[in-house]
């Protein structure tokens, strides 16, 4: 599984951040971007509560 940010959505809120640092991180547009490798299983349920906690949606997990 991976995570995508959609940038054109992102608010730059930070909630998936904080949520989940080891997944989601800010990108030089002070908006949040996830980390390109494959999320390890022990990472899953933290990507899934970044994901949900996003106030307008903007990550998709794949």
């Amino acid at each position: 599984m991976k995570a995508f940010v959609y940038q054109d959505i992102c608010i730059g809120c930070g909630a998936c951040i904080a949520e989940c640092p080891e997944i989601y991180h800010w990108n030089s547009d002070n908006k949040s971007e996830a980390s390109d490798q494959e999320i390890p299983e022990e990472q899953a349920d933290g990507a899934r509560a970044g994901r949900d906690v996003c106030p307008v949606d903007a990550i998709d997990l794949k």
